[in-house]
């Protein structure tokens, strides 16, 4: 085993016990009251707050995976802390989280670096960033096994996403893993309850209608925000490029709905994207 990226967030954003965390976790889960699952589900889009406000959000997402297997989840996720350029990817070893280690698929992540200069290995851009560790216990959870790629955004411009989106659908077209891809991001921050809701529908019509480049469009023109804009935008693309054609919204909120504190919140949105019943992916 190569290097071992640790828990950076573990007791802050979320418990440090296993037994805890593992605890909290199926109770946001058992707490989802599903409907008919959509099968065939490519990406994701969850958020990646504290698990005291985000958690349950995030629950409905991970819920909709239940029964479903996949080989290798690509996790893609914003930078808070490094600036870069790109993207950057942790190609070897494994991320660890209270729950075990999750391995990274070092065969898809050598592809990846093959396909091109906008994604370059960078294990200090993953030292300390919350927004992909996060997703980690609830896919380690809801999955049997599963392989990482983990992939934080640097640049999240339109260009950018659809530059990534063509990069990584070369390196995974063709091959026989069962992929899924998740994108982490948090909607408004910090606006009163009403503004922010009114600012977050915005992207939950978006995801709803499968909307990738209106999403692009809207942040870019200020009429929305969505800290994970690239990332949300990456995963919808690159999901259709592997046979998803159907959206489903799950669950919005936001933290004034957790903390009773309308004054200032931070939204919160999970939603699926699926490959409709007839349809076969690439």
């Amino acid at each position: 085993m190569n290097a071992i990226r640790e828990p950076a967030v573990s007791g802050t954003f979320y418990p440090a016990e296993p037994h805890v965390l593992k605890r909290e976790v199926e109770t946001y889960l058992k707490a989802v009251a599903q409907d008919e699952p959509a099968r065939g589900i490519v990406g994701l889009v969850a958020p990646h707050a504290g698990y005291i406000y985000s958690g349950q959000v995030a629950a409905y997402g991970y819920k909709a995976l239940s029964g479903l297997a996949y080989d290798t989840v690509l996790v893609i996720a914003p930078s808070h802390r490094a600036h870069f350029s790109g993207a950057a990817l942790l190609e070897k070893g494994a991320y660890k989280t209270p729950l075990g280690l999750v391995p990274i698929d070092e065969e898809i992540s050598e592809k990846i670096l093959k396909s091109g200069a906008l994604v370059r290995a960078d294990a200090k851009a993953h030292k300390e960033e919350h927004a992909l560790e996060v997703q980690l216990p609830f896919l380690q959870t809801v999955l049997a096994g599963f392989k990482l790629v983990p992939l934080i955004m640097g640049s999240q411009d339109t260009t950018t996403c659809h530059q990534l989106t063509a990069l990584l659908y070369d390196a995974l077209k063709g091959q026989p893993q069962r992929f899924l891809i998740v994108g982490s991001t948090d909607l408004s921050h910090y606006y009163p309850y009403k503004n922010a809701v009114d600012l977050d529908s915005v992207v939950v019509g978006h995801l709803g209608d499968f909307d990738p480049e209106g999403i692009l469009e809207d942040v870019a023109a200020e009429k929305t925000e969505a800290c994970g804009a690239g990332p949300m935008a990456v995963t919808m693309m690159l999901s259709r490029k592997l046979g998803a054609d159907a959206a489903r919204v799950l669950r919005y909120a936001n933290s004034g709905d957790v903390s009773g504190d309308r004054s200032a919140v931070v939204g919160y949105v999970s939603a699926v994207f699926y490959r409709s019943e007839g349809r076969d992916g690439t």
